[in-house]
């Protein structure tokens, strides 16, 4: 049987020089050779993030690095401004409370945006250590207006963590000029490489607080990992060599190409989606002017689930995104991420109006 042609929220398709580069035979994670591959990461990944501040290497999903900013930077009893806009922002908060931290919690109706003037309010009714941005909410297709949120998230002299596993690849960053504290992501979206190895950048104000934390575990210590990293050239425990190989290669790809060009690439699969779906007769969920880069969320047409329109369309070899959340029943969603040609985009929205007419 052929393999279906991913439009998924990730894992997703990936890049055929990614795969080439992971079939490599394995070496070391203590070699020179391992270090010369965890050295370039981190310069492309800085370049990448527009940063000279410490990028860090970790095995794990992105998820890990989402709860390594509660432990490390966070004191027990103390509050996290928690902004969400759909099922990762809840995510965010349910990391925050498993760790014994306090959460304010702020949250936007499915396909709506951070409102900055709400957050700024809520900012100054509350006594929060940090706040919690969702730069690109998987569940619904939104793009966070993350360069105004961080700017009153800095005027306000607080912690700012930014989630940017769907967003990283895909969307602009720009971790000095925007004043990022954290900003994390994971290998298996918007880079096209298989999962299991998660990235971030950190302040200087990060590890300050992290030597001093109490009861922040081992294993997501960014202490103890930035002085690994400084000492031996990568990471305390055994990384994912072949998914950085892979990284290594998209990273080279996208310098080649140019961010400016790789991010409209992006920008024009994601227009081809849209514009694709609306032609079909359905709506978006996401608020105009704030349509993710990377993945789309799709209204169903009445008296349709979206469980119906994924099924239908894995029967002719595509493999959409399932609803998720709250808007579980009455969407689908449309990942551009990874490897997903142009033609096969157009190829995908055909199959999707012959399945839509057909239910």
């Amino acid at each position: 049987m052929a393999a279906r042609k991913l439009f998924t929220a990730g894992p997703v398709s990936c890049f055929p020089e990614v795969l080439e580069a992971m079939k490599s035979q394995m070496y070391s994670h203590r070699s020179r050779e391992y270090k010369t591959l965890h050295e370039e990461l981190i310069k492309r990944l800085q370049r990448l993030l527009e940063t000279n501040k410490t990028v860090l290497l970790f095995p794990a999903s992105g998820t890990g690095i989402m709860e390594a900013s509660v432990r490390n930077c966070v004191n027990r009893g103390d509050s996290i401004l928690v902004t969400s806009i759909g099922a990762f922002g809840e995510r965010y908060r349910e990391v925050v409370e498993s760790n014994g931290r306090k959460v304010v919690y702020l949250d936007f109706k499915p396909g709506e945006h951070v409102d900055p003037k709400v957050m700024k309010e809520t900012m100054e009714k509350h006594n929060v250590k940090a706040v919690s941005i969702t730069y690109n909410e998987t569940s619904t297709g939104v793009l966070n207006p993350l360069p105004e949120l961080a700017r009153i998230v800095k005027k306000e002299d607080k912690l700012l963590f930014v989630d940017a596993v769907s967003a990283m690849g895909g969307a602009e960053i720009k971790f000095d000029e925007w004043g990022i504290d954290i900003v994390f992501s994971s290998s298996q979206k918007a880079f096209g490489v298989p999962p299991g190895l998660a990235m971030g950048a950190f302040s200087d104000r990060v590890f300050e607080l992290s030597e001093k934390m109490q009861e922040k575990g081992w294993y997501f210590d960014l202490a103890m990992y930035k002085k690994y990293q400084e000492k031996e050239t990568g990471t305390p425990s055994t990384p994912p060599i072949p998914q950085m190989m892979g990284l290594n290669v998209m990273l080279g790809k996208m310098e080649e190409m140019g961010k400016a060009k790789w991010l409209e690439m992006y920008r024009k699969r994601s227009g081809m989606v849209r514009e694709g779906v609306k032609r079909i007769g359905l709506g978006l969920l996401a608020k105009e002017g704030y349509e993710s880069p990377t993945i789309t969320a799709i209204k169903t047409a009445e008296g349709v689930k979206g469980d119906d329109v994924y099924y239908k369309m894995r029967d002719k070899g595509f493999e959409l995104a399932k609803g998720y959340g709250p808007v579980k029943q009455t969407t689908f969603r449309i990942g551009n991420m990874g490897y997903v040609p142009f033609e096969t985009i157009q190829e995908m929205l055909a199959n999707l109006e012959e399945v839509v007419g057909s239910l």
